[in-house]
C-alpha cells in the first residue's frame, strides 16, 4: 500500500523557513518522481515543485523559484521542500503526490497518484 506523511508545517513570519518533509511507502522510491502542490481555500491545488527520484532533476514553479528547494534522500524513502525567504501567498495546504509526471514544464499529478494528507503552512506577522 502507498502511503506518504507530511510534516513540518506551521506558522512561521514573513522572510522565515520552513522545512517539509514526504515520507513514501509502499513503491520503489528511486523509480518515480514526488511533487509538492499547494491548495488555498477557494482555488485549485496547484503544482509548485516536483523531483524524479532516479536522476533528481527538478522543476519549480516561477513563484517559488530561488526560494524553494525540492531535495529527495533515497536511503529515508522521504522528499523534502525547504522553503526560504517565505511570503504570505505561499500560505496554504502543502501535499505531497506520487507519482507525478515531472519535467521541465511542470508537476502533473495522476489519477491513478496518491496523495498525502497535508500540512499547513502559514505565514504570517
Amino acid at each position: 500500500e502507498v502511503q506518504l506523511v507530511e510534516s513540518g508545517g506551521g506558522l512561521v513570519q514573513p522572510g522565515g523557513s520552513l522545512r517539509l518533509s514526504c515520507a513514501a511507502s509502499g513503491f520503489t522510491f528511486d523509480k518515480f518522481a514526488i511533487g509538492w502542490f499547494r491548495r488555498v481555500p477557494g482555488k485549485e491545488r496547484t503544482a509548485i515543485s516536483c523531483i524524479n527520484n532516479g536522476d533528481k532533476s527538478t522543476y519549480y514553479t516561477d513563484s517559488v523559484k530561488g526560494r524553494f528547494t525540492t531535495t529527495s534522500d533515497s536511503a529515508k524513502n522521504t522528499v523534502f521542500l525547504q522553503m526560504n525567504n517565505l511570503k504570505p501567498e505561499d500560505t496554504g495546504v502543502y501535499f505531497c503526490a506520487a507519482p507525478v509526471d515531472c519535467s521541465t514544464s511542470g508537476a502533473y499529478a495522476l489519477v491513478s497518484g496518491h496523495w498525502g494528507q497535508g500540512t499547513q503552512v502559514t505565514v504570517s506577522l
